[in-house]
């Protein structure tokens, strides 16, 4: 099976995952633990670039491999499933870092919004439709801000009557009333999604076994899913082991 597999593909996951169980480790040790955090501090330019690579390369990841799935629309129902446990269990348990639309929740309707239009994604032309959603993914960056543009970048604010009904999920919170430790709504992140699924379709990368010092790197990437839901209880568990005894 690993023979047909796109290696560099489950590499850059692999690669993705860690980053994203060192990132969140040091964010439960420094925001949920409550120790000083020294060089890691969310709201400094380096970890923000840091977190949005995490973002960026799952996402578009995500969005390339909706064109590799046999059946993904059960993949999208699977993933909803384990969204909805994700919010159940941090509202449940941690209600100060409640995840109500997070990057699972956007994965899950990305890839069912895209299974329900599929025929229209595949009558647009691959570099048009790469080229159309990066340039709405970047003017509807700063959307849930309140205004279009990227990053600081400020181009125009957006009437705040379209907040009023706290259309979180699709980028247009209440932000008065609504958080979420792991924000994602379909605005821009949708767009970075069909980004990834439009490149699938101009670039492929050969099939075949990765070389030895990056197979478990593979590996891990192999497994996006499963990791993904494990790593936050794991991590959590380790360190307020580490926080009780020490």
């Amino acid at each position: 099976m690993t023979e047909k597999r796109l290696w560099l593909l489950d590499v850059l996951r692999g690669a993705a995952l860690l980053n994203m169980l060192a990132y969140h480790a040091l964010y439960d040790w420094v925001y949920v633990f409550g120790h000083t955090g020294g060089w890691y501090d969310i709201w400094s330019p380096g970890c923000h670039v840091w977190q949005q690579y995490i973002c960026w390369s799952f996402i578009l990841l995500s969005g390339y491999s909706f064109t590799l799935a046999r059946r993904p629309l059960k993949n999208g129902l699977l993933v909803a499933g384990c969204a909805v446990v994700l919010t159940v269990v941090t509202a449940g348990f941690l209600p100060s870092e409640s995840i109500w639309f997070g990057v699972l929740h956007l994965n899950a309707a990305a890839v069912l919004l895209s299974c329900l239009l599929r025929p229209l994604l595949e009558k647009c032309p691959a570099g048009a439709g790469l080229a159309a959603c990066a340039v709405l993914f970047a003017l509807t960056n700063q959307v849930q801000e309140g205004y279009l543009g990227f990053e600081s970048l400020r181009l125009c604010p957006l009437p705040a009557a379209w907040y009023h009904t706290n259309l979180f999920w699709l980028g247009l919170p209440d932000l008065t009333k609504f958080s979420s430790a792991d924000y994602f709504p379909l605005i821009p992140w949708l767009f970075l999604f069909w980004c990834g699924l439009f490149l699938a379709r101009l670039w492929r990368p050969r099939a075949g076994r990765a070389p030895a010092a990056l197979r478990p790197l593979a590996c891990v990437g192999r497994h996006t899913l499963l990791v993904y839901m494990l790593h936050q209880p794991v991590i959590y568990g380790a360190l307020w082991l580490w926080h009780t005894v020490c």
